[in-house]
């Protein structure tokens, strides 16, 4: 059995194409939601052993970044906590961005972000600066809901990280972070889902 269909098991039914966006947005739902609680339920241990993996391996593909401005993400619901190795880039010069909704179905803004900056709690109770000027990231680290062997992300259904990456005036790099878990068959990619270039987990 695929992992797709051990995943979806008794969610939405397998959109028949591609082209099946009522089926995808039933079944991406779904799954969606099921990896979210997969990822809550990780063991305290699990979860200790495999950030530690995801950390070194997140550190040295962030090497060649030092002294850049990286766009990175505060961890929600069980996300992979990535500020320990985020913040250590700033001993090495890198600036670091963290991602603002000004507006749903609107771009993400990014705002510089240090340890100390004044955080108000945006959209899902988010932290993230409550002020300073749009900036636009060399790197984005990106958490994964779910992924595939393709590099498409499975997100919160929101559409931001794809809308942002397509409108910023140079296309960032990008690095998918998450556990191994996420891992899908496919996501059913759809004309506006962009393809991450690395994805990390603790595998």
């Amino acid at each position: 059995m695929s992992e797709v269909s051990k995943i979806a098991g008794s969610g939405p039914a397998l959109p028949a194409s591609n082209s099946d966006w009522p089926t995808i947005r039933d079944w991406r739902k779904g799954t969606r939601d099921r990896l979210i609680a997969q990822r809550i339920g990780i063991s305290a241990e699990d979860r200790a052993a495999w950030s530690e993996r995801i950390g070194r391996v997140l550190a040295a593909a962030l090497e060649p970044y030092a002294g850049r401005l990286i766009g990175f993400y505060w961890p929600f619901r069980g996300e992979y906590d990535p500020r320990g190795a985020l913040t250590s880039m700033r001993e090495r010069g890198s600036r670091l961005a963290l991602p603002v909704i000004v507006e749903r179905g609107q771009p993400l803004v990014f705002r510089e972000w240090s340890p100390g900056s004044l955080m108000v709690q945006g959209t899902w109770k988010i932290p993230m600066p409550e002020s300073g000027d749009s900036v636009f990231p060399d790197l984005l680290v990106v958490p994964l809901v779910g992924f595939d062997g393709q590099g498409y992300r499975l997100g919160y259904g929101g559409g931001f990280y794809d809308r942002t990456i397509a409108a910023m005036p140079e296309r960032p790099r990008t690095i998918g972070v998450g556990f191994e878990l996420g891992r899908l068959e496919t996501i059913y990619p759809q004309p506006h889902d962009i393809p991450l270039e690395q994805i990390i987990t603790e595998r």
